[in-house]
């Protein structure tokens, strides 16, 4: 059976590494996904797609009022978008003031206008499921050591971002209960995005399961949380990290 049949669920960077894994599990799932980014998802992945910028207001309030008008409600949403500046990435003595801020305001203030303007419809129904997508390193500390031998880093405001969106779904939880609007989070350990081999071999030497996670890892964990088989679940943090944080 599938378990998200004919629900409306909204999924912001969709066209990205986890996103466009998530679109296809949902859709998968029975779901009617509506992919808002800036760039479009391949033609073969059967979701909709509604171009949204989640760091312009306007077009998050004008791509909400297109699936309203066209759907008449909204069921779940995946808050995954990772919109960054050029200089992510750099060494916490190079970062500015200037980036930190642009950092912070693309990535985590645009989790609270999203969740804002679709919670506002939301509550009309009564009911909805929402998933942040967070981090482990907005969990536990950073282990710097698997950046040794190669040029990355982890950027200092990933983590600060991460834990307050952790956070902020516990506040949202809390105060939308009583409107039975579910909001839990999903924290995903290193994913496999063809990093530098020394970068990866740190890592799987590391985790417990001796492996990064794929995009399809992470996927199902969040079509669980926005389904019917999570219904008394809110507020949680659901880390899927193949044991990275149980160390």
């Amino acid at each position: 059976m599938k378990k998200l049949k004919n629900k409306i669920i909204l999924v912001t960077g969709g066209s990205g590494l986890i996103g466009l894994a998530t679109l296809k599990h949902l859709v998968k799932e029975g779901a009617q996904v509506i992919n808002l980014d800036v760039v479009s998802h391949p033609k073969k992945v059967k979701a909709k797609f509604i171009k949204m910028d989640v760091t312009r207001k306007k077009s998050i309030q004008k791509a909400i009022k297109k699936i309203i008008k066209t759907y008449g409600r909204i069921d779940g949403l995946v808050n995954n978008a990772y919109p960054r500046t050029k200089d992510w990435g750099n060494k916490f003595e190079l970062v500015t003031d200037e980036s930190w801020k642009t950092n912070v305001d693309m990535q985590m203030n645009s989790v609270f206008t999203v969740c804002q303007l679709v919670c506002a419809e939301m509550i009309k129904q009564k009911k909805g499921a929402i998933v942040n997508i967070a981090s482990i390193y907005g969990v536990v500390g950073n282990d710097f050591t698997v950046y040794e031998g190669t040029d990355l880093t982890s950027p200092a405001a990933y983590a600060a971002i991460k834990g307050g969106i952790i956070n902020f779904t516990r506040y949202l939880a809390s105060y939308f209960g009583s409107a039975q609007i579910r909001v839990n989070t999903v924290s995903p350990g290193g994913v496999f995005n063809h990093q530098p081999k020394k970068f990866v071999e740190n890592y799987e030497h590391k985790v417990p399961l001796k492996r990064m996670a794929s995009p399809e890892d992470i996927a199902p964990a969040i079509s669980f949380l926005l389904s019917e088989e999570s219904s008394y679940i809110t507020g949680h943090n659901l880390i899927v990290d193949g044991g990275w944080s149980a160390i």
